[in-house]
């Protein structure tokens, strides 16, 4: 469902197979893992790089899987179960201590929207791929953290509501010109990842005290820290004067 490779300084951790990736239980609880795995393991000048294989990084919750619940109660609440359980994935980023990279080899729909968003950097294709919340469409309403993260990563009020009440499906080089992703000037998953590690290896040079660099982000948004209990804290460190 997903692994972890680490080279050199560079965490991989990829989601596997050619199916949607869509967030089971048990694909959520192995990414807590595989990220618990990455912050025990890192030094300073660590970076991670998130990718997934085939045309979709996510496609968001397991949906089939709350619909067969047998009824519409049991069904929202194993779909609220799938939200209380990805929140730990978007608290666990966002409070990693290094920078981290979401490099998409295709859509990224709802969660997996989020889960992008929840990286510092995300680079996308410029041949393929959109990003699309559909929730509008669908008719459900959206978490407090889905939200939250919403306005702390997208700075436009005019993106927002064309991403969040129009369900607008937006394609790399339109997300580059609204500010949501970093780069879509790729033409393959395996372009999208070397550019993703091109930015890996700059970034690990820089050597940054990770959990300087974790607690700089957590101040850097607080809206969505508040809201996942990420309590910013001072971290003394010997300074380069």
């Amino acid at each position: 469902m997903c692994t972890l490779e680490k080279r050199g300084n560079l965490f991989f951790l990829t989601l596997t197979g050619d199916d949607d990736h869509r967030f089971s239980l048990t694909l959520i609880e192995t990414l807590i893992f595989a990220l618990s795995q990455v912050k025990s393991q890192a030094v300073h000048g660590s970076a991670l790089i998130t990718t997934a294989h085939g045309k979709f990084f996510s496609n968001g919750f397991d949906l089939a899987w709350a619909q067969s619940a047998g009824s519409s109660s049991g069904a929202v609440a194993r779909l609220h179960h799938l939200v209380s359980s990805f929140k730990p994935v978007v608290s666990a980023l966002l409070s990693l201590p290094m920078p981290t990279i979401a490099a998409l080899p295709g859509h990224a729909a709802a969660a997996g929207f989020l889960l992008a968003l929840s990286h510092d950097y995300v680079l996308m294709r410029r041949d393929r791929g959109v990003l699309y919340m559909s929730e509008v469409d669908i008719g459900l309403t959206f978490p407090d953290y889905f939200t939250a993260l919403m306005r702390s990563k997208i700075g436009s009020a005019s993106a927002r509501r064309d991403i969040l009440l129009a369900g607008k499906k937006v394609k790399g080089e339109e997300a580059v010109r609204m500010g949501i992703v970093d780069s879509a000037a790729h033409d393959s998953e395996e372009g999208v990842v070397e550019a993703a590690v091109r930015l890996g290896e700059q970034l690990v040079k820089r050597k940054w005290n990770g959990e300087v660099y974790a607690e700089i982000r957590k101040s850097l948004y607080p809206e969505i820290c508040g809201v996942l209990g990420l309590v910013p804290k001072t971290v003394v460190a010997s300074a380069k004067l």
